[in-house]
């Protein structure tokens, strides 16, 4: 069994852990930029928990759709948001298949399509592209240079993806 909450200051060390489990050292974030983030954004970031703690969490923020934000940047939360942006979602070694990623992705989707956001959007790294299109993300092919060279700061291969929500509200408020 687990729960889905809202993540807390005090579940970084926590997040840090499964982080370090979850990605390479070159793309591996600080306390401090995952605090800033959680602060930028804190109704958007979620964590799954178990007996055990912490076991995966998932950091969001509005955004606008084909926006993207270099790897290391602080969020630039979106005013005008039509797109929940999917930044980091990690599962701990050990709670691996158990569902905890799916069932973020599900609050996160049900959060934004409550919330009136039409898009949803992330950048796959670390060979996850097949992780996200079995969740109906695609590929977006044609960025602008700009975009590239922010797609390009992440370590690569790194894919800049999207998806179409089914909005239930028709106005976003700003969470920011």
């Amino acid at each position: 069994m687990f729960r889905i909450r809202l993540m807390q200051v005090t579940d970084i060390p926590a997040v840090l852990v499964i982080q370090a489990q979850a990605y390479v050292d070159e793309i591996l974030e600080s306390a401090e930029v995952i605090a800033a983030r959680l602060h930028s954004a804190p109704q958007t970031a979620w964590v799954a928990e178990t007996d055990a703690g912490v076991q995966a969490y998932l950091v969001t923020y509005p955004s606008r759709l084909g926006a993207l934000t270099a790897w290391g940047e602080n969020f630039q939360c979106a005013q005008d948001a039509d797109c929940l942006y999917l930044h980091d979602l990690a599962v701990a070694g050990a709670a691996g298949g158990g569902g905890l990623g799916r069932a973020l992705i599900v609050a996160a989707t049900q959060y934004a399509e409550e919330s009136g956001y039409r898009f949803s959007s992330l950048i796959s790294v670390q060979g996850s592209v097949g992780f996200w299109q079995r969740r109906g993300y695609g590929v977006v092919e044609n960025l602008s240079q700009a975009q590239q060279r922010l797609l390009a700061t992440y370590t690569g291969p790194a894919y800049y993806m999207s998806k179409t929500l089914a909005v239930r509200e028709a106005v976003v408020e700003s969470i920011c």
